[in-house]
């Protein structure tokens, strides 16, 4: 599977945890860009996964 990096810099941070979005079993504090919690990494697998020709891409488009 391609390696993606995201750009995490400008997200957001809750006060409170809460599910990761992608069901990894795990809580975090980080909100995606839609403000759902979500893990940098269960994103970054996510979006290899579902978008494989992105991911080999240039990697600075993506950040």
């Amino acid at each position: 599977m391609p390696v993606v990096y995201l750009d995490w810099r400008r997200h957001q941070v809750s006060a409170r945890l809460a599910a990761c979005r992608y069901r990894c079993g795990g809580r975090t504090y980080l909100r995606d860009e839609d403000g759902k919690p979500a893990h940098k990494t269960c994103a970054e697998a996510a979006l290899a996964a579902t978008r494989p020709a992105a991911a080999t891409k240039d990697r600075r488009k993506l950040l």
